[in-house]
């Protein structure tokens, strides 16, 4: 059975059959990125700075369990689907309260 096959869209992308070691470093570093921006577009609060850095450590451990997933799993695809959601969300809630602060 050919592995190459069964890779997931960005695992293919960034060639984790041929370069093992550069491939995984890339597709975790772009899932890490992804979950801290969907933190900060759906969940974040103000906390205080240690809160927030054991949240971001937290959230850095948990991109290595997801790395792994998404050789063959579409983490990283459903990571992209959901920021792409939250940032629609935002600027559709940004325009709503500038038009609901024009009205008034």
């Amino acid at each position: 059975m050919d592995v190459s096959q069964r890779l997931s869209f960005f695992a293919a992308l960034f060639r984790v059959d041929d370069n093992p070691t550069v491939g995984m470093w890339i597709l975790y570093l772009t899932i890490a990125a992804l979950s801290i921006l969907v933190y900060k577009l759906g969940f974040a609060q103000k906390l205080p700075l240690l809160k927030s850095i054991i949240i971001y450590v937290f959230l850095l451990l948990g991109s290595t369990v997801l790395t792994f997933l998404a050789i063959f799993l579409p983490i990283t695809e459903g990571l992209v689907v959901a920021a792409l959601i939250l940032i629609i969300y935002k600027l559709r809630l940004r325009q709503h309260k500038k038009a609901e602060a024009n009205v008034k």
